[in-house]
């Protein structure tokens, strides 16, 4: 440790030099305040002895300047001093400085004081220092973050806006969100969004939105369909994020004409279907873990599909929302939520993020706040359909065995395939839709003989995909039968699913099921297709496609 003695007295500086090196510690002589500073500037001093009465600059005035030259940093200044009275006493601690000691030395008392001064230097040195990094690690993470945010910005500068279908809030906990909102129309006119949020929120759930947005708008841009998004998700984000990070998400399609809904739906609180005065229609429950949690083969793709009409609104909201908390500890809650839609006619996100900011008052936003809108109205194409078809007529057939109804996706790999077909490829949302929503009908009510007035339950759907999994593994014999023939001359595709099981019910039920958006999907088959026909025995579908139509 590194000592400055300041005294005009020799005998002093020699005295008290000899003194202290005694004790091991370095010892620098100045005999006037300007020598002293001096010394300050070469050497790094870490306690200053200092004399008051000094030609040239005394103590008085030297100690305010030793101060200034510390800086942040403890730097003790220890008087040595020949006056008694109090004024003096009082006028070296008002000056800078920290202690005192009176001529002649007390060997001990001196050696006391200097290491208790020693150990404050120490611990005012470290203090700057962990100040200093904290200082270059925050300006650090500044500029890091005004990167980011450059480019978040722009991997989401693409996104465009459609006032007239949808309105959104996303209001952040912190800087970054963890919460996203991605929409974009396909080349068939079809709209897409998708609600996302990720596990915690700032910047580290923020990351996966960067390759979710690519992933979304390279999808939607090719004419995907909601499955086929949700599982390319799942597999980058199961890929790229931690084992404890998952995004709950909602992605949904709505038809070009405003008249048919589809959705993958893996984590998020319940969708309200509500009409222009907010009353509640229909209850659309999460059916799916997050996406970035299941490898895979373990990903479940069936997605939800229900008609909608004009005057209908679909809300979707994450947990942010009916997790805000009040000063007394109480949650905003679901049925707040509903009571809030119900009260005024065509509310808008911003009147509901209103209602919840003051609903929690004064307490802090603990989570990303983020609801969307969904006008189910009617949208136009972007581009026309593809003018390139291919010429070459085809048929396929495939026939399904029980063992095969339990372990393929035969609808996928069709899709895949006919997707390959020169413009074929910008149609696949609707083919896909078309085939699943057929082949579900064939082996749910046909084959497996249940009933979706089940899903019309609370908790209905859990109850009947449950027992839709338990009769499928005790199915012993069935056949599915799928047909697609290509007519080029026609530029349409041909449809036929047949099954082994019993034929529809009454017309009377199937009508009623319909009003439910559920059965065996009649109405949004004839939504979707040119035209669909059922054989006499009601287990027959046929359904003709045109390629040259219009999404709906």
């Amino acid at each position: 440790m590194n000592i400055l003695v300041v005294d005009d007295q020799v005998l002093n500086c020699k005295l008290l030099k000899a003194m202290l090196e005694q004790q091991f510690y370095t010892v620098f002589c100045a005999h006037n305040g300007r020598d002293a500073l001096k010394i300050l500037e070469s050497q790094d001093i870490d306690i200053v002895l200092l004399d008051v009465v000094m030609p040239v600059m005394d103590g008085f005035e030297t100690a305010p300047k030793i101060k200034q030259y510390a800086g942040d940093v403890y730097l003790p200044i220890i008087f040595i001093t020949a006056l008694e009275d109090q004024s003096s006493f009082e006028k070296c601690l008002a000056v800078g400085g920290d202690d005192f000691i009176h001529k002649p030395f007390d060997k001990v008392i001196l050696s006391a004081k200097i290491k208790a001064h020693a150990r404050t230097r120490r611990l005012s040195q470290q203090s700057n220092e962990q100040r200093r990094q904290l200082e270059y690690h925050y300006n650090q993470i500044e500029r890091e973050h005004e990167i980011v945010e450059h480019i978040f910005s722009n991997a989401l500068a693409q996104q465009s806006e459609y006032p007239e279908i949808c309105e959104y809030h996303l209001s952040p906990a912190s800087m970054f969100n963890g919460d996203m909102f991605l929409m974009a129309k396909s080349p068939m006119g079809g709209f897409y969004c998708l609600l996302g949020d990720f596990t915690g929120h700032g910047l580290a759930a923020a990351v996966g939105a960067l390759p979710a947005s690519r992933i979304f708008y390279t999808m939607v841009q090719k004419g995907m369909a909601v499955s086929d998004i949700a599982v390319e998700l799942n597999t980058a984000l199961n890929e790229l994020l931690p084992g404890h990070m998952f995004c709950a998400a909602a992605i949904i399609e709505l038809s070009s004409s405003g008249k048919s809904v589809s959705a993958w739906l893996g984590g998020l609180p319940d969708l309200y279907l509500i009409d222009q005065n907010g009353s509640l229609i229909k209850t659309i429950e999460s059916q799916h873990m997050a996406l970035g949690i299941l490898e895979v083969d373990e990903f479940e793709r069936n997605l939800l599909h229900f008609e909608v009409s004009p005057d209908q609104r679909l809300v979707m909201a994450t947990d942010g929302i009916i997790e805000s908390e009040s000063e007394r500890g109480e949650m905003f809650g679901e049925r707040r939520l509903k009571r809030l839609l119900a009260s005024r006619q065509h509310i808008s996100t911003d009147q509901i993020i209103s209602e919840v900011r003051e609903f929690s008052g004064n307490t802090e936003q603990q989570d990303d706040l983020s609801i969307a809108i969904i006008n189910c109205v009617a949208s136009e194409s972007i581009v026309s359909a593809p003018n390139h078809y291919s010429s070459l007529p085809f048929n396929i057939s495939l026939s399904l065995d029980a063992k095969q109804m339990k372990t393929t996706d035969p609808v996928l790999e069709l899709v895949d395939l006919l997707s390959e077909v020169d413009g074929i490829s910008a149609h696949r949302s609707n083919i896909f839709l078309l085939l699943s929503e057929a082949y579900n009908n064939s082996l749910d009510h046909g084959v497996l003989g249940l009933d979706s007035e089940i899903k019309n339950k609370e908790d209905g759907f859990f109850e009947f995909y449950s027992l839709r999994e338990s009769v499928l593994k005790e199915l012993k014999e069935a056949l599915i039968i799928i047909s697609v023939r290509y007519s080029p001359e026609e530029l349409k595709l041909y449809f036929n699913i047949c099954d082994s099981g019993n034929s529809f019910e009454s017309s009377e039920r199937n009508k009623a099921q319909q009003e439910h958006s559920h059965g065996r999907g009649v109405s949004l088959l004839n939504e979707i297709a040119q035209s669909v026909s059922y054989n006499s025995a009601g287990n027959e579908v046929e359904m003709i496609y045109s390629l040259t139509s219009k999404s709906v």
